[in-house]
């Protein structure tokens, strides 16, 4: 547990920067008491562009999350997003070397790291190894294997990497902040723990997060993570097309997203009107129909989705979904979102809003949270490291943190 009862996460997105500061209350859960918010102007589609604005960013938000909690914060669990994100599955393979042929911590720790010799670029680094399954002497679907008797371990795993130098890039950004990274966790690891129950992650389920930069897919079976992808389209693309449509600036459009934003009107709202203001000084804001939006913003939803169902087809993962799909980040909050990746999926969606912490809850139960959220539940189960059974039929927080932190 963090010494000072606290634990902090900060979603360092491409449009806005949250700081989320939680408190561990007596029964061990996390209280929501620091919320911090910057505009985020120093990265492009999750990567770090410019060193100087992305610290000074994280700064204010840090400061605004202390102010709100009366406390200071020296460390976070940050979470890292990008189109240099690659992940792939792997398996290891080892002779039980104990006594009795009793399956030991060190056996464990010794096939993690087995799954671990693959070729991997010098140009790249490794974030996460998370082991999916063990199996002992061909028996599969193990969680914990401690203390079994076999004659041959085997582990299927995870494996998140990421480029070293852009890694690095925001490292710097935190640290220029003063703040101590304690990890630096994939999005979707962080956003899954924010907004998949138990009984989705052990059917199967879909996260599909739709940042200002990049949409983000995770995909859980069995209680594990089995796959992951990024795709360089996000809610900024929704703008951009707001503003070429609707012969309107970009800030403006951003607006317009944020408070009219559909996908699809219903025919009773084909009437409603909206103003858009026009470019350029001394012309009058013009009054066109909110339908016109969402006629504009329904073929970007479409092709998103198209793109990330063939990107699951491809990968085979399709019959993985068996309850369905969560949409999360803060493009979800358009309305009707979901009806149209109903159609494109052929499957259940539904908004995933962050669950499992208290205290100010009101301000963080919105789509946009989830990774903040999900920073604090994966931190916390991080620093806790303990191995008992509710822990691990979360499917993220079981006892084998330890053998596979990197940072």
């Amino acid at each position: 547990m963090p010494k000072n009862g606290y634990v902090v996460g900060i979603d360092i997105g491409t449009k806005k920067i949250a700081a989320v500061i939680g408190e561990i209350n007596e029964e061990r859960k996390i209280e929501v008491i620091g919320i911090g918010t910057a505009e985020s102007k120093g990265l492009r589609k999750g990567v770090v562009v410019n060193l100087d604005i992305t610290s000074a960013a994280i700064k204010k938000a840090q400061e605004e999350a202390e102010l709100m909690a009366g406390v200071a914060i020296n460390s976070a669990f940050i979470g890292i997003s990008g189109a240099h994100i690659k992940s792939f599955n792997s398996r290891g393979v080892i002779a039980v070397s104990g006594k009795n042929r009793e399956i030991s911590r060190e056996d464990i720790r010794r096939v993690i790291e087995q799954s671990k010799a693959v070729s991997i670029p010098p140009d790249r680094e490794i974030l996460h190894v998370i082991p999916q399954e063990f199996v002992v002497d061909d028996q599969d679907g193990i969680r914990d294997p401690l203390g079994m008797n076999g004659i041959k371990l085997e582990v299927n795993v995870h494996i998140v990497t990421g480029a070293v130098t852009l890694i690095q890039n925001l490292r710097t950004c935190v640290e220029r902040a003063g703040i101590a990274i304690e990890q630096i966790v994939l999005n979707q690891i962080a956003t899954s723990a924010a907004v998949l129950t138990h009984d989705e992650r052990e059917l199967g389920a879909g996260v599909i997060d739709i940042g200002a930069g990049t949409t983000e897919i995770a995909i859980f079976e069995r209680g594990s993570l089995w796959y992951t992808s990024i795709i360089p389209l996000g809610g900024d693309n929704f703008t951009n097309d707001i503003a070429v449509g609707l012969r309107t600036a970009i800030p403006d459009a951003e607006k317009i997203k944020k408070r009219f934003g559909c996908v699809v009107g219903p025919p009773s709202e084909e009437q409603e009107t909206i103003e858009v203001p026009s470019v350029g000084t001394g012309r009058k804001p013009r009054v066109l129909s909110r339908q016109l939006l969402a006629d504009i913003i329904q073929p970007r939803a479409e092709e998103i989705f198209r793109l990330v169902d063939g990107d699951i087809k491809k990968m085979g993962y399709e019959k993985s979904l068996n309850s369905g799909i969560v949409l999360t980040g803060g493009t979800a909050l358009l309305e009707g979102l979901e009806d149209v990746a109903e159609e494109i999926f052929d499957l259940p969606v539904r908004r995933g809003d962050p669950v499992g912490v208290g205290g100010l809850m009101d301000r963080v139960m919105t789509p946009d949270y989830a990774t903040a959220v999900g920073l604090l539940l994966y931190g916390q189960g991080f620093m806790r490291g303990t191995g008992t059974t509710k822990d691990r039929k979360k499917g993220l927080f079981g006892k084998f943190k330890d053998l596979f932190k990197e940072d």
